[in-house]
Parts: structure tokens; sequence; C-alpha cells
């Protein structure tokens, strides 16, 4: 274990190693002022869940795990690539619960989605019907219907880095990549409908993603720890030379021998591997005819077997057959 490393991806909370992290370097050095706000923590529950999730971690090797501090130490977005199934999301997750960071602000990007919409979103018609309603007085309190996105309270000024997932942004539209860039690189961003009553109303109190309230001061929100932020990508498209130099790329790799395994018995228990491996040897020997096939599906039907079909093994090849189909052919 490489001791510089922050995250180490053994799978169990370590919250002091997030204190470990130097200063930035001086290119990434960012001067917003502390916020005063309570981010979410994981209840027990909650740890329990995410710990079942996240074990064993898409991530053991060092190569990948060198990347992943990488970016926590140079505050660069990570882009994660990788055919789905092989635990780009979860990565995020796994980071968030390891370095105790709270809960993962997540932005699942769609082909309408837009800058603005991770950023904030403001409510001027909620806000006009209940001025006109009589002795409504709230109305004139802008911030009650101003709600930051999961990028626009990520760069809260938090004392730690948030956790933010922006997922599959090879589905966006073409423009969003090129609208994230200054957001990215300058931590911060502006509230016009605040700034516009700055001199009048300088400090506004409006709600989170995490559903907390927060005090924004002259229409500006800026970071003082950078988010560690995952940009998750299916390779579905290009981006452009301008984001990829700004980022740390992590190609990941579908789980195979000792962490094929380690994710089997982390699911279903030791010796499950052993027990299963009429269905491992078949997923990854299936890899021969270059078909796109994701772990889930063996998960799946490990799964199932062990409810439908028991010892049975003509039970289990139909269960085989029918749930590790190649996801880019249609069904047999």
């Amino acid at each position: 274990m490489s001791e510089w490393f922050i995250y180490r991806g053994v799978g169990q909370p370590d919250p002091a190693r997030i204190d470990a992290l130097p200063e930035p370097p001086p290119w990434r050095k960012f001067d917003g002022a502390t916020v005063d706000y309570e981010v979410p923590q994981l209840d027990s529950a909650t740890h329990r869940r995410l710990g079942e999730r996240t074990v064993p971690l898409p991530v053991q090797d060092p190569d990948a795990l060198e990347l992943v501090n990488a970016a926590l130490y140079l505050r660069r977005p990570l882009l994660v690539t990788g055919e789905p199934g092989v635990g780009k999301s979860t990565l995020a997750h796994s980071v968030a619960y390891e370095l105790d960071l709270g809960r993962v602000l997540e932005w699942p990007i769609v082909s309408r989605s837009e800058l603005r919409d991770g950023l904030y979103t403001y409510d001027a018609i909620g806000r006009l019907q209940d001025a006109q309603l009589p002795g409504e007085e709230g109305a004139r309190d802008i911030g009650r219907y101003i709600k930051l996105g999961p990028l626009g309270t990520a760069l809260l000024g938090a004392d730690k880095p948030r956790v933010l997932l922006i997922d599959e942004l090879d589905k966006s539209d073409i423009d969003l990549p090129n609208d994230l860039l200054n957001v990215l690189e300058e931590g911060r961003f502006a509230i016009p409908e605040l700034e516009r009553i700055a001199d009048r109303a300088p400090e506004v109190r409006v709600l989170t993603d995490d559903g907390r309230r927060v005090t924004v001061t002259g229409g500006q929100v800026q970071c003082h720890a950078f988010p560690f932020v995952i940009m998750t990508s299916n390779r579905e498209r290009e981006f452009p030379a301008a984001l990829l130099r700004r980022c740390i790329p992590l190609d990941l790799k579908a789980p195979r021998d000792e962490r094929l395994a380690a994710l089997v018995q982390a699911h279903f228990g030791q010796g499950s591997y052993d027990a299963n491996r009429d269905f491992v040897d078949q997923f990854t020997q299936s890899e021969t005819d270059g078909a796109l096939r994701p772990t889930d599906q063996l998960l799946n039907a490990i799964f199932l077997a062990q409810h439908a079909a028991r010892e049975a093994d003509r039970r289990r090849e139909e269960i085989s057959e029918l749930l590790m189909q190649p996801l880019d052919r249609g069904p047999r």
C-alpha cells in the first residue's frame, strides 16, 4: 500500500484519512469563505447499505488507485470510463463511504440536461403565485424559491470536499461538457437573481440539494475545498480536448480472477465463488465471442439460482441462458 494514498480502497470507513490530504497546488487553491452548513452524514443503516454496496470495491489495482488519489491531490475531476456494470458510479459512493464525506451528491445526465440544472433552480412562477395570495408576505423572501442543484451544493464552502457524481455525461447534448469547463476550473458560479438584489439583501438563505438551508452572500457561490468530482461515461461519444485536459482519466476494467471472486463472495458469502463456478466459468468464457456482458448478470444468475434452482443442474443452465445474454445482441 502506497503511503501517500488518501483513498485506499479497503472498504472500511477511515475518516482521519481525509485530514491527511495536503494543501492543493497553487493553481488549484480556492479562496471561498467557509459556509456554516450541516453536511448530511450517513446514519448507521445507510452506512451498512453502502458497505454492502461498495465491498468489494471496483478499484483494487494500484494503477487505478493512484489515479483516484491523483484526482484528490490535484483537485481535478475524475473522468471514469468503462462498460456498463463495471462500478463507475459505485466508485463515488466508495470514496464517500471510506473517507466519511457524507451523502453523495448525484446529478444523472440526460439529453436535455443543462448546466443550470446542476447549479440551481429558481421557481419564479411559484413566487409570483404566492405573491398574489392575501397576506403572503413570505413571497418577498426570494431564497424560499431558490434551490441549489447537486453541482451548486458541491461548490459550497465546506471544510471538507463533498463527493459529486455526474453520471453518464456522454448522454448530454453537445454543449454541456463545454459549459462545465469554467465552473470546474474556477470552482464558483453566480446566481443572477441574487446578484441583482445584493445591495438590498447581501445575504440570502437558500435550500441545498441536501434539503438544508445555507446562506449565499452577494449572489456568489465559491468553494473552499474543491469537491471530489466523478464524471462517468459509457464511451458513447467523444469529449472536447479542453474538458479532457482538466480531468484525470480512469478506464475501469471489469472485475476478473481474484477481483471477481472477491465480488461474488462479498455478496453471497464465503465459499460462494467455488459453489457457483459453473456460472462463473460460463460468464468468463463467454467473453471470447467479444460480446458485452456486465457483471450484474452473473450476480443476478447466482442470486436467482439460490432460490429457483438449488442443486438442479438443468435449471441452473436455463437460468444461465436467460440471464447472461450479451447486451449488444438480442435474445436467442
